[in-house]
């Protein structure tokens, strides 16, 4: 994409440093020939790796929703020839019709470029033609935890231990970094070839939440969400807490704590009702789950500056020594059962069944809709170290599922503000998207975040239908 590059041309200060008097001999300047060049991003990126549609064999379809698919594929050309990956590729003009996608695709792509982390998926590329978004992540082959716990029904408690160790890890990275995620289920937690978990999905994520700041968006998986998100009340990092003890509840006695046959009866019985424990539980279980599943924020485990450390020293994760669980020396309780890279038998055959095509989009979007996916363009930085090297960056192999072909559909921000440019690495724009709608009403203490959402706007969601059933 041409673009227009402010260079400056800094020239060395050289400083006579012979004796005043030397012979010396002046002559008239060479003409020089100059050649006007235009500055695009393949002529200034030269060293960079630029990708396209056409770097990538399809292999497999391994999800679709209402905005694009997800595929399996093999990079053909340049750096990583061979490897496989999963593409995310979205349509430009159905996600600028909806406020709330347009604001998720812009939320997963920076946050995937600025945070990195062992139990987090890894962006690889992320490129734009005139009507799709692409965006090239790790193969997680191990398919979702949700097709796990659907095997088993429920987990042991070591095997449970396992699992919420690696997320309170991945959570705790999250809020160091001032983000929340806000959308925690076992069908966007995905696991690696190894059988290790990655979170994926971070379209409902929100940044710069700091100590004392809250914000007011009405999002999330309703089963999960913690009451001060339901009742509008102003919220924080507390409530990946609460979703992480709704988890852990429906890991051992195979659904989530609140549930019922409609929304309104859940969010009732989530708001009101007493939690219950199985009796074959075992004490640290139970007492974990009662102090993250705190209805007042101020009161659950984690909600303290220590954040994730306090959870780290609960009784329940004794055995657990840290430092193995983050550098991934301890053995998972389940390694998927593989062949091969391509192996796609983790994954809902209802899709790995389809013929994989990518459809030619020629729709042209208006200047301001084009606007939304500005700097989009990115190489990590993992890539680029490898060309300079000289050797290929070999990733871990994973694929990665969107969010509407999950059995719960997640609730979003419903308003987004003008679109600002993405963070490019490549396109040389620094600008990172910050929205300026005004926050929401809040309290004088503590500070609101600037938010996506409007909490005084009704909510409409879509139903909530398993398609995969309900776990027994």
């Amino acid at each position: 994409m041409a673009g227009v590059f402010d260079i400056d041309l800094e020239t060395e200060d050289v400083s006579d440093t012979e004796d005043d008097d030397c012979d010396f001999t002046v002559t008239e300047p060479e003409t020089v020939q100059t050649e006007e060049v235009e500055l695009t991003s393949e002529s200034v990126n030269r060293d960079s790796e630029r990708v396209g549609p056409d770097c990538f064999e399809l292999l497999t379809v391994l999800g679709k929703g209402a905005y694009g698919k997800v595929f399996q594929v093999r990079k053909v050309q340049g750096a990583q020839v061979g490897k496989i990956f999963a593409m995310k590729v979205l349509k430009k003009a159905k996600i600028v019709c909806n406020a709330k996608d347009t604001a998720h695709t812009r939320a997963e792509r920076e946050i995937l470029e600025t945070v990195r982390h062992p139990f987090i998926v890894d962006l690889l590329y992320a490129f734009q033609t005139g009507g799709k978004l692409y965006l090239i992540l790790e193969c997680l082959s191990g398919g979702e935890l949700f097709m796990q716990l659907e095997k088993e029904g429920i987990f042991m408690e070591d095997t449970a231990c396992f699992y919420l160790g690696e997320i309170t890890l991945a959570l705790g990275h999250l809020h160091s970094n001032g983000i929340i995620y806000r959308d925690l289920k076992p069908e966007n937690i995905m696991l690696s070839h190894h059988g290790h978990i990655k979170l994926t999905d971070f379209g409902l994520c929100k940044e710069s939440i700091h100590d004392g700041t809250v914000t007011h968006t009405f999002c999330g998986t309703i089963e999960y969400m913690a009451p001060e998100i339901l009742t509008r009340s102003g919220h924080n990092r507390a409530v990946d807490w609460w979703s992480l003890g709704a988890l852990m509840y429906d890991m051992m006695t195979g659904s989530p704590p609140f549930t019922a046959e409609n929304r309104k009866k859940t969010i009732d019985k989530i708001l009101k009702c007493k939690l219950n424990l199985p009796p074959y539980l075992t004490i640290d279980a139970r007492d974990l789950v009662k102090k993250l599943l705190k209805k007042n924020p101020a009161q659950r485990l984690g909600s303290s500056k220590a954040d994730s450390a306090d959870i780290q020293k609960h009784p329940f994760f004794r055995h657990i020594n840290w430092d193995d669980l983050l550098n991934r020396r301890v053995e998972p309780p389940y390694k998927p059962q593989l062949h091969s890279d391509e192996d796609v038998s983790q994954f809902d055959t209802r899709f790995t069944r389809q013929t994989p095509v990518d459809s030619p989009d020629d729709t042209r979007l208006s200047h301001s809709a084009e606007l939304a996916f500005a700097g989009f363009t990115y190489v990590a930085p993992s890539v680029l170290e490898s060309l300079k090297e000289g050797f290929s960056f070999e990733p871990r192999s994973r694929p990665v599922r969107r969010h509407n072909s999950s059995p719960r559909t997640p609730i979003s921000p419903l308003k987004f503000s003008p679109a600002g440019p993405f963070k490019s690495s490549l396109d040389g724009e620094s600008d990172l998207f910050s929205p300026t709608s005004p926050p929401p009403a809040a309290p004088a203490k503590p500070p609101t975040a600037p938010d996506n959402g409007a909490a005084s706007q009704p909510i409409k969601t879509p139903s909530r239908n398993k398609k995969k059933g309900h776990r027994r």
